[in-house]
């Protein structure tokens, strides 16, 4: 069936009203929508009869002179299938050139006259200008004037869109702009629904598939390129007038985005077929820039188009008609014309055109204006047409006009009537009680002025728990009030000083005579203190002693008396002001030991290096940290920590010169820097001396300690360009050193330690390679064991054995991998092991017994472990019971929620969950009753000392008594000894790990100790 492309395309053409009709109740204020519905539907109707009886024969009948047609009326009973749905097809055209009048007269043209002019279009002009360009079409050989020279217009660039340009052109001029729209005294009101209106531009954007698609008349293989350049043209017209909206205006417009599209759909519509997606792009480019510079234009002339009908399809469409011959494929054209006879045939058929449709448009519509009222009145305007032109009132409406009527009469007494069980009955409800609230608040604050002003009338009492001391003058300064908070203030009570003279008493020698001086002039001259703002001055103080204050001034006038009294607000500042220097000083200083803080070292680190660049002198810096600090801290407390702090800060300031900057970096990391004439033998006799102060014995909370510290330290050389953020990494890197060469030791920075660095990163790059290696990474197993040895389960714990250097402590390089994803591949890479490992076991008929594997934070609040542990339990058919997760503790102090929410899922497995090293890491126990954990692993750092030093026997203790009243299990890691053992023992502890019952061995070795015998 060769006419079911037709139809689709029809039906798709079809959708543009619906596009139309949305794009426009969007854009125009909602007083007017009914209208606008109205408008679509009718236009529509009456183009399609009109069409159908007459219009298209003069489109398509047979050819007078190329200018008219004379045959194929009544469309239907004599046409066959294929011409039938031609017609339709022509029909959708014929209404979409109709519709485009009504987007520019909106919200002003009255109802019968946009008909009117509906009418005139689909008669005489759009039928007319068809047979000019299309009426071969429906007959081979019936050519109409402007096709018989060549001119060509696709799908209606000129033909549908720029003839309903023209009439709607004519049309605005005629009737004039909206009330309001150019008087600049206001932003005039542009659209109710943006959303609403986007809609419509999509319907009309998938409508143009058919418009364009169907000038095809079949479904050959170019029309996937017209449908193409159909959108390319759209996108980049959309772009473009947006673009230069934001260029101009500095925001972008959703109207020209919208009217951007359309412009550049009219534009390709005329040359869809013969150009190249390239030159859709820059047609499309050209519309968007047409669209927005011809829309200014307009506005500059005054002329409304409502919706920027004529810049998007008058002008839009004349530029696309030319774009086909700039652009166009000659041999696809198949004119015989030449590139500059195709622009001659193209700029003939404009001019033809735009004059008829123009000329005749507006000869008949100023003519039709002389019978038919065309423009409504400015009062039905102001109503809006839903009203003025259909009566439609609305709930809303009725609401506006009683709220209007009681604005009017000031009359607020009485409801508005409600209507219930409606939107707007809702809102008249909450208007009523928005009134009654009103008028209850409004009465309120009557009694309150009034009860305010007859206060005013009488001397209050002054407020006795003011914290400013309030004094009250007369215009003799003699002291007539004053408060408590004087009185502690000033420190001498009302009777000693009320009488007297405020300035004589209070005011220092030097003021007495300025301070007079404004009294006099009640507070209101060019100096001294003045009223109602706040005047800093120093007063006295015990009749002697000066401090800050601040005075804020006020009278009072009582009736007709000349006498004026004067109310003295005076607080104390001596706090704020030496507050304020605090701060200043807080801002370069650390609070806890008065040294300078980063902000001040870095300033002068950058100063010192620019000052000694070129000279003889340069900088030396030592970079300190505090070793074990963050253990004296755990078992001394916080409070001792501090202290510390603060002698090391004492004992700096005595081994360095007044020169020196001595800084806290942060923590328990402190800089020094000095400059000078340094050479290597001089700083290392300066970092011996830091280290020899440091050494000296201290008492912390009653013990005696020593401070070992770590010192790096880096020195510049003349002529060599340095960064402060450098120097501070070397020797940061060269303190590094010095705790990796057994701390309590200085080192000076030398390039080979950045070798460090590296190695740091050449660790993580070979682990990633060693990882799927079968040889480099493998497991262990340490028993889990009772009292008596009996075996409850094992630890699985990670063995790296590089291919060049050996075995690799764990040590060194979980910490290097936990620094990168690289974490979570080793924790994969371990539970295959341990469920291959179990799954190995449970085949030989082993003993079934747990097997934990440590996972790190990061790994645990990733979306991967849970999903491949439930992957690995089910490929190897794996009893969950069988597995256990070990998490540190201060993994919890990161995404506590996460962590929760991911323990769950695995305990919904029936996975054992058990908190490693715990008591190392500061968790909350609100936590900690959160967390679906079975085992509590007391630290080996606690277990090392419990039976010999104090605090960490009580640590362990409570860790067991924790864990048991949680009914948790509690395991010891690293029991070496069997007085370790009996203590844990004798404080509940019921599982035990560690050197003393087995190391760790290797899965071959677990077999022939614990599983062969």
């Amino acid at each position: 069936m060769d006419f079911s492309w037709l139809l689709i395309c029809a039906l798709l053409v079809f959708c543009m009203q619906a596009g139309f009709l949305c794009l426009e109740s969007g854009k125009i204020r909602s007083k007017n929508s009914i209208n606008v519905a109205a408008k679509n539907i009718s236009d529509f109707i009456l183009s399609s009869v009109i069409f159908w009886i007459f219009g298209f024969a003069i489109m398509f009948g047979d050819s007078f002179y190329g200018v008219l047609g004379f045959s194929e009326f009544f469309v239907g009973e004599q046409q066959s299938a294929y011409q039938i749905s031609f017609f339709l097809f022509q029909m959708m055209f014929c209404g979409t050139a109709a519709t485009l009048l009504s987007g520019a007269v909106a919200e002003r043209m009255t109802f019968v006259g946009y008909l009117c002019i509906a009418c005139i279009l689909s008669a005489v002009i759009y039928p007319v200008v068809g047979h000019w360009v299309w009426a071969s079409a429906y007959q081979a050989g019936n050519q109409g004037w402007l096709e018989s020279i060549g001119f060509i217009d696709f799908a209606g660039s000129t033909v549908v869109h720029s003839v309903g340009g023209y009439v709607a052109l004519a049309a605005i001029i005629i009737i004039g702009p909206r009330l309001g729209r150019f008087s600049g005294e206001k932003a005039f009101s542009i659209g109710n629904n943006v959303p609403l209106s986007v809609l419509g531009v999509l319907l009309l954007w998938f409508g143009w598939f058919g418009f364009n698609g169907g000038s095809t008349l079949q479904l050959t293989d170019r029309v996937p390129l017209i449908i193409l350049n159909t959108c390319l043209a759209a996108s980049w017209g959309g772009i473009i007038s947006s673009l230069l909206h934001y260029y101009f205006k500095r925001f972008f417009d959703i109207g020209f985005l919208l009217n951007g599209v359309i412009a550049g759909l009219v534009s390709i519509t005329a040359n869809c077929h013969v150009v190249s997606p390239f030159e859709a792009m820059l047609i499309g480019i050209v519309g968007g820039v047409i669209l927005y510079f011809s829309t200014l234009w307009l506005e500059k002339l005054k002329i409304d188009d409502a919706l920027g009908v004529v810049p998007s399809h008058l002008f839009a469409g004349i530029w696309g008609t030319l774009a086909l011959a700039i652009f166009a494929d000659l041999s696809l054209l198949d004119t015989g014309l030449t590139r500059w006879g195709q622009i001659q045939a193209q700029l003939i058929g404009l001019v033809s055109i735009g004059v008829y449709c123009f000329t005749l448009s507006y000869l008949l519509i100023s003519l039709l204006n002389r019978f038919v009222l065309l423009r409504v009145s400015e009062d039905s305007e102001t109503k809006g047409m839903n009203v003025s032109e259909h009566q439609a009132s609305t709930e809303l409406i009725n609401l506006l006009s009683t709220m209007h009527r009681q604005k009017e009469a000031g009359a607020f007494n009485d409801p508005v009537p409600v209507e219930p069980f409606t939107e707007v009955g809702q809102i008249a409800r909450q208007y009523n009680e928005v009134i009654a609230r009103v008028n209850s608040e409004m009465s309120k604050r009557d009694n309150a002025i009034n009860d305010f002003k007859a206060s005013e009338k009488r001397k209050s009492a002054i407020l006795e728990s003011s914290m400013d001391s309030i004094l009250i003058i007369n215009l003799a300064g003699e002291i007539i009030e004053f408060n408590p908070s004087a009185e502690r203030n000033f420190g001498c009570v009302k009777q000693q000083v009320k009488g007297k003279n405020f300035i004589d008493i209070f005011i220092q020698d030097a003021d007495r005579d300025v301070i007079q001086a404004s009294l006099d002039c009640k507070f209101s001259g060019s100096e001294g203190i003045l009223r109602n703002i706040r005047n800093s001055i120093t007063l006295m103080r015990n009749m002697s002693e000066p401090f800050s204050a601040e005075i804020t001034v006020t009278s009072a006038n009582f009736g007709d008396s000349k006498q004026n009294e004067f109310t003295l607000h005076i607080r104390d500042v001596t706090r704020q002001l030496k507050l304020q220097d605090n701060l200043r000083q807080l801002a370069y200083s650390d609070p806890l030991t008065g040294l300078y803080n980063r902000t001040y070292l870095m300033g002068s680190l950058t100063k010192a290096i620019e000052l000694n660049q070129y000279k003889d002198s340069n900088v030396l810096l030592f970079f300190m940290d505090l070793d074990k600090f963050k253990k004296i801290n755990d078992t001394l407390g916080h409070k001792a920590g501090d202290d510390l702090l603060c002698e090391v800060a004492e004992r700096l300031i005595h081994v360095t010169h007044d020169n020196d900057i001595i800084a806290r970096w942060g923590g328990d990391e402190f800089v020094i820097l000095m400059t000078g004439q340094f050479t290597p033998e001089v700083a290392h006799k300066k970092a011996n001396d830091v280290l020899t102060v440091m050494r000296n014995p201290l008492t912390l909370a009653g013990r005696k300690l020593t401070i070992p510290t770590s010192i790096g330290v880096v020195m510049t050389e003349k002529g060599k360009q340095y960064k402060a953020e450098q120097l501070i990494q070397h020797a940061d890197i060269a303190m590094y050193h010095a705790k990796e060469q057994g701390r309590d030791n200085y080192q000076i920075f030398e390039m080979e330690m950045i070798h460090s660095v590296q190695r740091s990163f050449n660790y993580e790059q070979e682990m990633q390679v060693g990882i799927v290696s079968d040889k480099q990474f493998n497991l262990v197993y340490q028993p889990k064991v009772t009292e008596l040895g009996e075996l409850l389960g094992f630890e699985a714990l990670m063995r790296w054995h590089h291919p060049k250097e050996g075995f690799i402590s764990p040590v060194e390089f979980i910490p290097i991998a936990e620094e990168s994803d690289l974490i979570i591949s080793i924790g994969e890479f371990a539970l295959l092991e341990v469920v291959q490992q179990l799954s190995d076991w449970q085949a030989k008929g082993y003993q079934n017994v747990p097997v934990s594997v440590n996972i790190s934070g990061k790994h645990l609040v990733s979306e991967r472990l849970v999903p491949f542990i439930e992957t690995l339990l089910s490929e190897y058919a794996l009893d969950a019971n069988l597995l256990e997760v070990e998490i540190t503790e201060g993994v919890l102090l990161t995404d506590i929620d996460r962590c929760i929410e991911v323990l769950s899922q695995l305990k919904e497995l029936n996975i054992k969950i058990s908190i490693d090293d715990f008591g190392t890491g500061y968790s909350s126990l609100n936590y900690l009753k959160r967390l679906p954990i079975d085992v509590l692993k007391i630290d080996k750092s606690f277990v090392d000392d419990c039976a010999t030093l104090i605090e960490d026997g009580e640590i362990c203790a409570t860790i067991i008594n924790l864990a048991n009243s949680l009914r948790l299990m509690t395991v010891a890691e690293g029991v070496e000894d069997q007085t370790q053992l009996n203590f844990l023992l004798a404080h509940g502890c019921q599982v035990f790990q560690g050197y003393l019952f087995s190391k760790p061995q290797l899965a071959q070795e677990i077999e022939q100790l614990y599983f062969k015998q």
